[in-house]
Protein backbone atom coordinates (compact mmCIF):
# COMPACT_ATOMS: atom_id res chain seq x y z
CA UNK A 1 0.00 0.00 0.00
CA UNK A 2 2.83 2.39 0.88
CA UNK A 3 4.50 1.81 -2.48
CA UNK A 4 1.24 2.60 -4.28
CA UNK A 5 0.88 5.85 -2.34
CA UNK A 6 4.42 6.89 -3.20
CA UNK A 7 3.82 5.96 -6.85
CA UNK A 8 0.63 8.03 -6.90
CA UNK A 9 2.35 11.05 -5.36
CA UNK A 10 5.21 10.82 -7.83
CA UNK A 11 2.87 10.51 -10.80
CA UNK A 12 0.77 13.47 -9.62
CA UNK A 13 3.86 15.64 -9.28
CA UNK A 14 5.08 14.66 -12.75
CA UNK A 15 1.71 15.50 -14.34
CA UNK A 16 1.31 18.65 -12.27
CA UNK A 17 4.66 19.99 -13.44
CA UNK A 18 3.16 20.53 -16.90
CA UNK A 19 0.46 22.84 -15.45
CA UNK A 20 2.53 24.89 -12.95
CA UNK A 21 1.01 23.03 -9.99
CA UNK A 22 2.88 23.10 -6.69
CA UNK A 23 4.31 19.73 -5.60
CA UNK A 24 2.08 17.45 -3.54
CA UNK A 25 3.69 15.89 -0.48
CA UNK A 26 0.88 13.71 0.83
CA UNK A 27 -2.04 15.18 2.71
CA UNK A 28 -3.52 18.59 1.94
CA UNK A 29 -2.05 20.12 5.10
CA UNK A 30 1.46 18.85 4.32
CA UNK A 31 1.18 20.15 0.76
CA UNK A 32 0.10 23.51 2.17
CA UNK A 33 3.12 23.63 4.48
CA UNK A 34 5.36 22.71 1.56
CA UNK A 35 3.82 25.47 -0.55
CA UNK A 36 4.11 28.07 2.20
CA UNK A 37 7.77 27.13 2.57
CA UNK A 38 8.35 28.33 -0.99
CA UNK A 39 8.62 24.97 -2.78
CA UNK A 40 8.75 25.29 -6.56
CA UNK A 41 9.94 21.92 -7.88
CA UNK A 42 9.97 18.24 -6.95
CA UNK A 43 13.41 18.73 -5.40
CA UNK A 44 11.61 20.03 -2.32
CA UNK A 45 10.35 16.50 -1.67
CA UNK A 46 13.90 15.14 -1.58
CA UNK A 47 15.06 17.89 0.77
CA UNK A 48 12.04 17.39 3.01
CA UNK A 49 12.69 13.65 3.10
CA UNK A 50 16.30 14.21 4.17
CA UNK A 51 15.21 16.59 6.93
CA UNK A 52 12.54 14.19 8.19
CA UNK A 53 14.96 11.26 8.23
CA UNK A 54 17.54 13.35 10.10
CA UNK A 55 14.92 14.46 12.62
CA UNK A 56 13.76 10.89 13.21
CA UNK A 57 17.31 9.63 13.69
CA UNK A 58 18.89 12.40 15.74
CA UNK A 59 16.24 14.86 17.02
CA UNK A 60 13.43 12.64 18.28
CA UNK A 61 14.14 13.30 22.00
CA UNK A 62 13.69 17.03 21.39
CA UNK A 63 10.17 16.53 19.97
CA UNK A 64 8.78 14.28 22.68
CA UNK A 65 7.53 17.14 24.86
CA UNK A 66 5.99 19.28 22.08
CA UNK A 67 2.19 19.33 22.58
CA UNK A 68 -0.02 18.32 19.66
CA UNK A 69 -1.80 21.69 19.76
CA UNK A 70 1.47 23.35 18.74
CA UNK A 71 1.81 21.01 15.76
CA UNK A 72 -1.84 21.68 14.87
CA UNK A 73 -1.20 25.43 15.01
CA UNK A 74 1.61 25.04 12.47
CA UNK A 75 -0.68 23.16 10.09
CA UNK A 76 -3.57 25.61 10.55
CA UNK A 77 -1.36 28.64 9.97
CA UNK A 78 -0.09 27.09 6.74
CA UNK A 79 -3.55 26.14 5.45
CA UNK A 80 -5.03 29.56 6.31
CA UNK A 81 -2.75 31.17 3.75
CA UNK A 82 -4.41 29.15 1.00
CA UNK A 83 -7.80 30.81 1.61
CA UNK A 84 -7.90 33.87 -0.65
CA UNK A 85 -10.20 36.27 1.20
CA UNK A 86 -9.43 39.14 -1.16
CA UNK A 87 -10.66 37.10 -4.12
CA UNK A 88 -13.94 36.41 -2.31
CA UNK A 89 -14.43 40.13 -1.62
CA UNK A 90 -13.62 40.92 -5.25
CA UNK A 91 -16.15 38.36 -6.53
CA UNK A 92 -18.84 39.71 -4.20
CA UNK A 93 -18.39 43.19 -5.61
CA UNK A 94 -18.21 42.12 -9.27
CA UNK A 95 -20.54 39.16 -9.76
CA UNK A 96 -22.73 37.56 -7.10
CA UNK A 97 -23.00 34.34 -9.12
CA UNK A 98 -19.24 33.86 -9.12
CA UNK A 99 -19.18 34.52 -5.38
CA UNK A 100 -21.92 31.94 -4.86
CA UNK A 101 -19.92 29.42 -6.89
CA UNK A 102 -16.79 30.17 -4.84
CA UNK A 103 -18.67 29.86 -1.53
CA UNK A 104 -20.39 26.63 -2.58
CA UNK A 105 -17.13 25.02 -3.69
CA UNK A 106 -15.30 26.18 -0.56
CA UNK A 107 -18.00 24.93 1.80
CA UNK A 108 -18.35 21.57 0.05
CA UNK A 109 -14.60 21.02 0.00
CA UNK A 110 -14.32 21.90 3.68
CA UNK A 111 -17.19 19.56 4.59
CA UNK A 112 -16.87 16.56 2.27
CA UNK A 113 -13.35 16.70 0.87
CA UNK A 114 -11.50 17.90 -2.19
CA UNK A 115 -12.96 15.41 -4.68
CA UNK A 116 -16.58 16.21 -3.84
CA UNK A 117 -15.82 19.93 -3.70
CA UNK A 118 -14.24 19.95 -7.16
CA UNK A 119 -17.14 17.96 -8.63
CA UNK A 120 -19.70 20.33 -7.10
CA UNK A 121 -17.79 23.37 -8.37
CA UNK A 122 -17.55 21.97 -11.91
CA UNK A 123 -21.22 20.98 -11.85
CA UNK A 124 -22.42 24.43 -10.81
CA UNK A 125 -20.11 26.05 -13.37
CA UNK A 126 -21.63 23.95 -16.16
CA UNK A 127 -25.11 24.79 -14.92
CA UNK A 128 -24.32 28.52 -15.07
CA UNK A 129 -22.89 28.18 -18.58
CA UNK A 130 -25.95 26.29 -19.82
CA UNK A 131 -28.28 28.84 -18.23
CA UNK A 132 -26.47 31.78 -19.84
CA UNK A 133 -26.41 30.02 -23.20
CA UNK A 134 -30.11 29.15 -23.07
CA UNK A 135 -31.08 32.68 -21.97
CA UNK A 136 -29.01 35.02 -24.16
CA UNK A 137 -29.04 38.77 -23.90
CA UNK A 138 -31.59 40.34 -26.25
CA UNK A 139 -31.81 44.10 -26.69
CA UNK A 140 -34.32 46.44 -28.28
CA UNK A 141 -32.39 48.99 -30.33
CA UNK A 142 -33.15 52.65 -30.81
CA UNK A 143 -31.60 55.36 -32.95
CA UNK A 144 -29.21 57.77 -31.28
CA UNK A 145 -30.23 61.38 -32.01
CA UNK A 146 -28.35 62.96 -34.89
CA UNK A 147 -26.81 59.67 -36.07
CA UNK A 148 -27.67 56.52 -38.01
CA UNK A 149 -26.38 54.36 -35.14
CA UNK A 150 -28.75 52.06 -33.24
CA UNK A 151 -28.01 51.02 -29.67
CA UNK A 152 -29.68 49.34 -26.69
CA UNK A 153 -32.47 51.58 -25.43
CA UNK A 154 -31.83 50.49 -21.83
CA UNK A 155 -28.18 51.50 -22.05
CA UNK A 156 -28.92 54.69 -24.00
CA UNK A 157 -32.24 56.16 -22.80
CA UNK A 158 -31.94 59.01 -25.29
CA UNK A 159 -32.21 56.56 -28.21
CA UNK A 160 -35.63 56.71 -29.83
CA UNK A 161 -37.68 54.10 -31.69
CA UNK A 162 -40.36 54.27 -34.37
CA UNK A 163 -44.00 53.32 -34.03
CA UNK A 164 -44.82 50.02 -35.67
CA UNK A 165 -41.14 48.98 -35.94
CA UNK A 166 -39.17 46.90 -33.44
CA UNK A 167 -35.42 46.45 -33.87
CA UNK A 168 -34.10 43.47 -31.91
CA UNK A 169 -30.49 42.36 -31.46
CA UNK A 170 -29.62 38.84 -30.29
CA UNK A 171 -26.19 38.84 -28.65
CA UNK A 172 -25.46 35.12 -29.00
CA UNK A 173 -25.47 32.25 -31.49
CA UNK A 174 -28.97 30.97 -32.20
CA UNK A 175 -29.41 27.23 -31.72
CA UNK A 176 -31.78 24.65 -30.25
CA UNK A 177 -31.08 25.55 -26.61
CA UNK A 178 -32.10 29.22 -26.84
CA UNK A 179 -34.45 29.50 -29.82
CA UNK A 180 -37.56 29.02 -27.65
CA UNK A 181 -36.43 31.80 -25.33
CA UNK A 182 -35.75 34.10 -28.29
CA UNK A 183 -39.20 33.44 -29.79
CA UNK A 184 -40.86 34.15 -26.44
CA UNK A 185 -39.01 37.44 -26.13
CA UNK A 186 -40.00 38.45 -29.68
CA UNK A 187 -43.65 37.75 -28.88
CA UNK A 188 -43.25 39.80 -25.70
CA UNK A 189 -41.89 42.76 -27.67
CA UNK A 190 -44.80 42.45 -30.08
CA UNK A 191 -47.41 42.57 -27.31
CA UNK A 192 -45.65 45.13 -25.12
CA UNK A 193 -44.84 47.95 -27.47
CA UNK A 194 -41.72 49.95 -26.57
CA UNK A 195 -42.14 53.63 -25.79
CA UNK A 196 -41.92 54.91 -29.36
CA UNK A 197 -42.03 58.63 -30.03
CA UNK A 198 -41.34 58.88 -33.75
CA UNK A 199 -43.45 58.10 -36.79
CA UNK A 200 -47.22 57.79 -37.19
CA UNK A 201 -49.16 56.13 -34.40
CA UNK A 202 -50.24 52.78 -35.89
CA UNK A 203 -51.10 51.09 -32.59
CA UNK A 204 -49.26 47.82 -33.18
CA UNK A 205 -46.09 46.26 -34.58
CA UNK A 206 -45.89 45.69 -38.32
CA UNK A 207 -42.14 45.18 -38.77
CA UNK A 208 -39.59 43.20 -36.73
CA UNK A 209 -35.96 43.86 -37.68
CA UNK A 210 -33.41 41.28 -36.50
CA UNK A 211 -29.95 42.81 -36.09
CA UNK A 212 -27.79 39.71 -36.55
CA UNK A 213 -24.22 41.02 -36.47
CA UNK A 214 -23.51 39.33 -33.07
CA UNK A 215 -24.98 36.02 -34.29
CA UNK A 216 -22.02 33.84 -35.28
CA UNK A 217 -23.86 30.55 -35.75
CA UNK A 218 -27.34 29.18 -36.48
CA UNK A 219 -28.23 25.49 -36.37
CA UNK A 220 -30.99 23.58 -38.15
CA UNK A 221 -33.39 23.83 -35.19
CA UNK A 222 -33.10 27.60 -35.21
CA UNK A 223 -33.65 27.68 -38.98
CA UNK A 224 -36.88 25.72 -38.64
CA UNK A 225 -37.98 27.94 -35.75
CA UNK A 226 -37.37 31.06 -37.86
CA UNK A 227 -39.51 29.58 -40.62
CA UNK A 228 -42.31 28.91 -38.14
CA UNK A 229 -41.94 32.42 -36.75
CA UNK A 230 -42.19 33.90 -40.24
CA UNK A 231 -45.38 31.96 -40.95
CA UNK A 232 -46.80 33.04 -37.60
CA UNK A 233 -45.97 36.68 -38.30
CA UNK A 234 -47.39 36.41 -41.80
CA UNK A 235 -50.82 35.51 -40.43
CA UNK A 236 -50.74 38.73 -38.38
CA UNK A 237 -49.39 40.95 -41.20
CA UNK A 238 -45.97 41.34 -39.61
CA UNK A 239 -42.89 41.45 -41.83
CA UNK A 240 -39.46 40.22 -40.70
CA UNK A 241 -36.33 42.03 -41.87
CA UNK A 242 -32.74 40.85 -41.40
CA UNK A 243 -29.89 43.31 -40.95
CA UNK A 244 -26.15 42.75 -41.16
CA UNK A 245 -25.79 38.95 -40.95
CA UNK A 246 -22.26 37.65 -41.34
CA UNK A 247 -21.32 35.65 -44.41
CA UNK A 248 -21.70 32.17 -42.91
CA UNK A 249 -25.07 32.96 -41.34
CA UNK A 250 -26.33 34.54 -44.57
CA UNK A 251 -25.26 31.54 -46.65
CA UNK A 252 -26.98 29.19 -44.21
CA UNK A 253 -30.18 31.23 -44.33
CA UNK A 254 -30.00 31.25 -48.12
CA UNK A 255 -29.53 27.48 -48.37
CA UNK A 256 -32.40 26.95 -45.94
CA UNK A 257 -34.69 29.12 -48.07
CA UNK A 258 -35.33 31.74 -45.39
CA UNK A 259 -34.01 34.61 -47.53
CA UNK A 260 -36.39 33.65 -50.34
CA UNK A 261 -39.21 33.14 -47.85
CA UNK A 262 -39.05 36.57 -46.24
CA UNK A 263 -37.99 38.25 -49.48
CA UNK A 264 -34.51 39.23 -50.63
CA UNK A 265 -35.56 42.87 -50.43
CA UNK A 266 -35.80 42.51 -46.65
CA UNK A 267 -32.14 41.62 -46.13
CA UNK A 268 -30.07 44.73 -45.40
CA UNK A 269 -26.47 45.63 -44.69
CA UNK A 270 -27.31 48.26 -42.07
CA UNK A 271 -30.05 48.54 -39.49
CA UNK A 272 -30.68 52.11 -40.58
CA UNK A 273 -31.45 50.99 -44.14
CA UNK A 274 -33.97 48.46 -42.84
CA UNK A 275 -35.62 51.05 -40.59
CA UNK A 276 -35.92 53.57 -43.42
CA UNK A 277 -37.62 51.05 -45.72
CA UNK A 278 -40.00 49.95 -42.96
CA UNK A 279 -40.70 53.57 -42.04
CA UNK A 280 -41.70 54.35 -45.62
CA UNK A 281 -44.29 51.55 -45.48
CA UNK A 282 -45.57 52.77 -42.11
CA UNK A 283 -45.90 56.36 -43.27
CA UNK A 284 -47.72 55.35 -46.45
CA UNK A 285 -50.12 53.04 -44.65
CA UNK A 286 -53.71 53.75 -43.76
CA UNK A 287 -54.93 53.98 -40.18
CA UNK A 288 -56.40 50.47 -40.31
CA UNK A 289 -53.81 48.26 -42.02
CA UNK A 290 -50.50 48.28 -43.79
CA UNK A 291 -50.43 47.06 -47.37
CA UNK A 292 -47.00 45.68 -48.14
CA UNK A 293 -45.63 46.22 -51.62
CA UNK A 294 -44.65 43.25 -53.81
CA UNK A 295 -41.11 43.77 -52.56
CA UNK A 296 -42.26 42.90 -49.04
CA UNK A 297 -43.75 39.54 -49.95
CA UNK A 298 -41.50 36.53 -50.21
CA UNK A 299 -43.99 34.76 -52.48
CA UNK A 300 -44.06 37.44 -55.18
CA UNK A 301 -41.44 38.36 -57.75
CA UNK A 302 -38.77 40.65 -56.37
CA UNK A 303 -38.50 44.13 -57.80
CA UNK A 304 -35.32 45.16 -59.66
CA UNK A 305 -34.32 47.29 -56.67
CA UNK A 306 -34.61 44.29 -54.33
CA UNK A 307 -32.63 42.08 -56.68
CA UNK A 308 -29.97 44.78 -56.94
CA UNK A 309 -29.66 44.99 -53.13
CA UNK A 310 -29.52 41.21 -52.81
CA UNK A 311 -26.86 40.99 -55.50
CA UNK A 312 -24.97 43.76 -53.75
CA UNK A 313 -24.76 41.66 -50.58
CA UNK A 314 -23.29 38.72 -52.42
CA UNK A 315 -20.81 40.92 -54.31
CA UNK A 316 -19.79 42.63 -51.09
CA UNK A 317 -18.99 39.33 -49.35
CA UNK A 318 -17.07 38.14 -52.41
CA UNK A 319 -15.04 41.34 -52.32
CA UNK A 320 -14.29 40.88 -48.63
CA UNK A 321 -13.12 37.30 -49.25
CA UNK A 322 -10.67 38.37 -51.94
CA UNK A 323 -7.21 39.78 -51.49
CA UNK A 324 -5.35 42.86 -52.61
CA UNK A 325 -7.92 45.59 -53.20
CA UNK A 326 -10.74 43.83 -51.33
CA UNK A 327 -11.24 46.72 -48.93
CA UNK A 328 -11.41 49.33 -51.71
CA UNK A 329 -13.84 47.19 -53.70
CA UNK A 330 -16.09 46.69 -50.69
CA UNK A 331 -16.12 50.42 -49.96
CA UNK A 332 -16.98 51.12 -53.60
CA UNK A 333 -19.94 48.75 -53.39
CA UNK A 334 -21.10 50.42 -50.21
CA UNK A 335 -21.00 53.87 -51.79
CA UNK A 336 -22.93 52.69 -54.84
CA UNK A 337 -25.72 51.02 -52.89
CA UNK A 338 -26.03 52.74 -49.52
CA UNK A 339 -24.99 56.36 -49.86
Amino acid sequence: MTSLILFGLGLSNICGSFFSAYPATGSFSRSAVNHESGAKTGLSGIIMGIIICSALLFMTPLFTDIPQCALAAIVISAVTGLVDYEEAIFLWGIDKKDFFLWAMTFTTTLTFGIEIGVLVGVGFSLAFVIHESANPHIAVLGRLPGTTVYRNTLQYPEAYTYNGIVVVRVDAPIYFANISYIKDRLREYELKLPNSNRGPDVGRVYFVILEMSPVTYIDSSAVQALKDLHQEYKTRDIQIAIANPNRQVHLLLSRAGIIDMIGAGWCFVRVHDAVQVCLQHVQSSSSNAIKLSPQASGNLTESPKAQQRYGFLRNLWKAQDGNGSAGDEAQSLLRQNLV
